[in-house]
């Protein structure tokens, strides 16, 4: 027997050579001890699946008192065995638990250990066995740990209580290592980040209830952000109201999708609907004490005194239809509406493979709207309330005829879409006239659903009366059959090369742009998957936008980037004279012109075909990034890298990347990741094996053109962003005096994640490495485009030697400026730096000629490109 210090926890039984010892010797999962008996004087058994533990206490009352606990324990841990920690690997699932896993030299161990990065804890064991039986060492507390590179293949974690020297077998092994380490300090540190990333919208820095600024707790069914104090006041009114989370203690809470649902929520949302009607006199401040903030809290969620009420409230079959419609929308001020004045989250919504409303969202992939479900399951609103709401006018009682299925016997004739109870009524139920129609839309698998079953497709009608019209028919064919039926009769001769398409939105918009901004035409639009096809009003087609390269998109206005080189960009301002209609058109643009799936053609693009996310990550670094020592080899953190990967995904037009705000390695880190999680990969999985094969050819010059020959293979964007990728990453390696990262070093990172594989095959390396040593061949740079390459890296590296000898800010230059006209004598010569604005370089020069600006005045600053160069 040997002397220990043990230690019994909810999830293990450790021991420590001494009580001061942070790391244990040895530790057994609690939920893997099977029996505890008492196996003499003073002795004890541990008896777990796999291995048997005998200790001796220092009497037999402390032996029983032992025993009695650890009995305790273990049969709580039976009666759960379904809730597994995060230790207790003795289980099936156990490998899936970890993030990586394997061996590793430990400094003070004779015999390598394995070991595993798990969640926010590492954890050591002395070899794979005992890792499957779940027996392990220690396991050391990310939260207090840092990472640091020793040398080639050796790196430390450092804790305030021990540094762990580990050595790994190769350095593309250590890299790994290091960087599910840094992951897993992240994850222990992520706390905190999740209030920030709520914070970022403005109305959440603040109490929802009384003001208080950097309110750190929320109600996540009623998605507002709230302060300490009214906190306690929320749990008061109990969880069938209002359910209480810490932004910084609740971690496992806070999903993506819930920081996403209260960051499109924000408290002034919420609060358009709980506080629409609150009397100066009852309303609480910072300062309010506890009796005021119940009283307050009270009369606003339990008693919905103050809140903004929908239309339909007192109906409820009403409520719980027009539930089922928003649920399906992205609308989460109406579900909210809805929601908290009656609608039932559990209504029948009468289709039996959908029958709630979660399930409706869940097949409309509205992630948030389940979101919102889901936490709002079990709460219980104003049962005993009654009353009736004021209509809100035309575009309601629109929306509510498209929850109002009934079955209709429909016809087209003599320029009238009308509709019948029966194919043998002859008088109609209603018409609509071609000529009043201004918009019609397909739409697919809409939860519309009628008493005789699903409607497989629908298509939408809208109206010059605002009004609109949903139409369901059993296939998409027949739906496609009708719209075009319908398109044929009300669009003008003049567009009529628009019937030819496939078009999933058509219909009719006032419109300006080019040089004839005067006045407002009328045009007829038709989408087509992301391109959006326009004819003016005397029959001239213009050239198709392509919505994914759109360089910029709000409501009623978008720009789109030159469909080729050296042409001037166009801008159309849309002008919507109904509401209805014109919503939807730039909800359908919007979407057309978002990312819509995982491959690189679905994504955003430049003019030159470069997914935009890829092109705004290399620019940041080409900028930022090249000097940087180990640039793409160090790890981002985790978490801010799963987010900057987010929101480019998004929508990367909206993302602009600074210097100061994002670090280089996290923008690096998200550029690899994307091209790892790359749907059918860069070189694709159908071309990837004949990249790898070619690196076996041992003639250089026959490797060349086989390479060139497989790149004219791959899709043009493909082509174009590995192009762009390569070209980049020659970039990188001429600064490999700076960065350390020469053309085999880049190789060894960038092989395993554009084949997106494991890093053993080093054919994946040897093609990276081939196509940046033969970039110019390969790629067919011309002396053009190579001189302008050496003069842009020359022009970078004059930037960074300026900066870094302090003569001038990195990114200033010298602009010449003319005012007004393009004479000498009125030029004048101004530093421009990185961040100067148009409007203080307008400044500048009126400051300097002592031009004083009128109340009237408006001044314009443009940037002219004589010579066409980009």
């Amino acid at each position: 027997y040997q002397r220990r210090w043990v230690k019994l926890d909810t999830d293990y039984l450790r021991y420590f050579d001494s009580e001061k010892d942070t790391y244990s010797k040895r530790l057994i999962p609690v939920s893997s001890i099977s029996r505890v008996s008492s196996v003499g004087d003073q002795k004890f058994e541990v008896v777990t699946n796999n291995r048997n533990f005998v200790f001796r206490a220092e009497n037999d009352a402390d032996r029983n008192e032992w025993i009695r606990t650890l009995q305790q324990i273990a049969e709580e841990r039976k009666g759960k065995a379904a809730v597994r920690t995060s230790m207790s690997l003795a289980t099936d699932s156990a490998t899936e638990l970890a993030d990586k896993s394997g061996f590793l030299e430990l400094r003070g161990f004779k015999h390598k250990l394995f070991v595993v990065v798990a969640g926010d804890k590492v954890f050591l064991y002395k070899n794979a066995e005992d890792y499957r039986l779940g027996i392990g060492i220690t396991y050391i507390e990310m939260n207090v740990g840092n990472v640091k590179e020793v040398d080639r293949r050796g790196f430390d974690l450092t804790t305030p209580y021990r540094i762990f020297s580990f050595s790994a077998d190769s350095e593309q092994e250590k890299e790994e290592w290091v960087e599910a380490m840094q992951q897993s300090i992240t994850e222990a540190l992520s706390n905190s980040e999740v209030a920030e990333r709520i914070w970022a919208v403005e109305s959440n820095r603040f109490c929802a209830d009384c003001g208080s600024p950097k309110p750190d707790w929320a109600s996540i069914n009623l998605c507002v952000v709230i302060c300490k104090r009214c906190a306690g006041e929320h749990r008061g009114l109990g969880p069938g109201i209002t359910k209480v989370r810490s932004l910084k203690m609740d971690r496992k809470v806070w999903t993506e999708e819930l920081i996403e649902l209260f960051q499109r929520f924000g408290n002034i949302m919420a609060n358009q609907f709980w506080a629409a009607n609150v009397p100066p006199s009852e309303a609480i401040s910072p300062t309010s004490g506890s009796q005021e903030r119940k009283r307050f809290l009270i009369a606003k969620y339990r008693e919905g005194k103050y809140r903004h009420y929908h239309p339909l409230f007192g109906n409820q079959e009403e409520l719980d239809r027009a539930l089922c419609a928003a649920v399906t929308t992205s609308d989460l001020a109406e579900t909210q509406a809805l929601l908290f004045c009656g609608a039932s989250v559990t209504c029948d919504t009468g289709d039996p493979q959908c029958p709630t409303p979660l399930a409706l969202a869940e097949r409309s992939g509205q992630r948030l709207q389940m979101e919102f479900l889901l936490h709002n399951k079990t709460s219980g609103w104003f049962g005993g309330c009654h009353g009736v709401g004021q209509s809100s006018g035309r575009l309601l009682r629109a929306l509510l005829c498209c929850a109002e299925f009934s079955r209709r016997w429909c016809t087209l004739q003599d320029g009238v879409l009308s509709y019948y109870e029966n194919d043998r009524n002859t008088v109609p139920n209603g018409e609509i006239r071609v000529e009043e129609i201004v918009c019609l839309s397909l739409c697919s698998c809409i939860a519309w659903h009628s008493c005789s079953g699903p409607h497989e497709s629908t298509f939408e009608v809208y109206t010059e009366a605002d009004r609109l019209y949903l139409f369901g028919l059993e296939s998409p064919a027949s739906a496609r059959e009708w719209l075009k039926s319908i398109a044929k009769s009300f669009v003008h001769p003049c567009a009529e090369e628009l019937l030819a398409l496939d078009f999933e939105r058509l219909g009719r918009l006032h419109y300006k742009g080019g040089l004839t901004l005067e006045r407002a035409q009328e045009g007829w639009f038709a989408l087509v998957g992301s391109t959006l096809h326009v004819c003016s009003e005397d029959g001239r087609r213009q050239e198709p936008l392509q919505l994914r390269k759109l360089q910029e998109l709000c409501d009623g206005v978008w720009g789109e980037a030159p469909a080729e080189p050296r042409r001037a960009g166009r801008t159309l301002y849309i002008q919507g004279e109904r509401k209805l209609d014109f919503l939807g058109w730039v909800h359908a643009i919007q979407k057309a012109a978002s990312s819509s799936g995982d491959t690189l053609s679905e994504q955003q693009l430049t003019e030159s075909d470069v997914p935009l996310l890829v092109d705004r990550c290399i620019d940041y670094i080409t900028q930022c990034g090249l000097t940087s020592e180990g640039i793409y080899r160090k790890s981002g953190q985790n978490s801010k890298t799963t987010s900057l990967l987010e929101v480019l995904q998004r929508d990367a037009r909206c993302v602009r990347l600074k210097e100061g705000e994002h670090h280089v390695d996290d923008v690096a880190n998200t550029l690899k990741r994307f091209f790892r999680d790359l749907g059918d990969g860069l070189f694709t999985r159908r071309w990837a094996p004949n990249w790898l094969w070619a690196t076996a050819l041992e003639d250089e010059e026959a490797k060349v053109g086989e390479y060139r020959q497989l790149l004219a293979a791959l899709p043009p964007v493909n082509r174009a962003t590995l192009k762009a990728l390569i070209n980049h990453l020659f970039r990188v390696q001429c600064f490999s005096g700076e960065n350390q990262m020469n053309t085999h070093n880049l190789a060894i990172v960038f092989g395993p994640t554009l084949f997106q594989t494991d890093g053993k095959d080093y054919k994946a390396g040897r093609v990276v490495e081939d196509l940046i040593s033969h970039y110019v061949e390969i790629f067919n740079v011309n002396d053009q485009e190579m001189k302008k390459q050496q003069d842009e890296i020359t022009a970078i590296m004059k930037m960074r030697e300026a900066s870094s000898s302090g003569t001038q800010q990195a990114g200033d230059f010298i602009c010449t400026v003319y005012l007004e006209e393009k004479k000498t004598e009125t030029e004048q010569h101004v530093k421009v730096s990185a961040t100067m604005t148009a409007e203080e370089l307008t400044f500048e020069i009126l400051d300097r000629r002592k031009i004083v600006m009128k109340e009237k005045d408006y001044w314009s600053c443009f940037e002219v490109n004589e010579r066409e160069e980009a």
